[in-house]
């Protein structure tokens, strides 16, 4: 795979660049040592595509999965405990047994996303679970790596890519609580 499109939200690039060159360069390693072609094996059931062979999300997953494990970048997951103190009077809260959030990968402060979801995951992972991981001192910054939309168009209907991602950051803007966060799209 190869990155075919780079943002920079709240200067990300420029101090991620700075301070994480070497981690920056393993991220890249990795994404260009993965072979998409490997992956193309999810027959489409879906009206519009029937039979058609795609990009299989779970399978591209498992294969960053295995490529930056090898370079020891770990997940961290942080349990929730959540509260039922904001319910109206008389209403009984339901326990939440293994709730949780999870960082898919990180190494020396950096963290590094996945996605190759639904829209939402991409706007949720920086614009909120990217700042969580930093107040809790998990990380100091990010890396979200998403699909352009040329690999999306061959993947399941309603996978979200790069161009549409970047529109809506520029046009949201950066608040004061977001971090840094270098935003690759990576294509075939």
């Amino acid at each position: 795979m190869k990155i075919a499109g780079v943002y920079s939200f709240n200067k990300g690039k420029e101090i991620i660049e700075k301070n994480y060159p070497e981690l920056l360069s393993e991220i890249k390693t990795i994404i260009s040592s993965i072979d998409a072609g490997k992956y193309k094996v999810k027959k489409s059931k879906e009206k519009t595509m029937k039979g058609r062979l795609l990009f299989s999300p779970i399978e591209l997953n498992n294969a960053f999965k295995t490529k930056f494990k090898k370079n020891k970048w770990k997940t961290i997951r942080v349990k929730c405990a959540y509260s039922s103190e904001h319910y109206l009077d008389g209403h009984k809260s339901k326990e939440t047994k293994g709730a949780f959030r999870e960082m898919d990968f990180v190494k020396d402060g950096l963290g590094v996303e996945l996605q190759f979801g639904k829209y939402a995951f991409m706007v949720y992972n920086v614009c909120a679970k990217m700042t969580i991981f930093n107040k809790l001192k998990y990380i100091k910054y990010g890396v979200e790596v998403v699909p352009i939309k040329e690999l999306a168009e061959s993947m399941s209907t309603g996978v979200s890519y790069f161009e549409q991602f970047v529109w809506d950051l520029e046009h949201r803007g950066v608040s004061d609580i977001d971090i840094p966060v270098l935003i690759y799209g990576i294509g075939v």
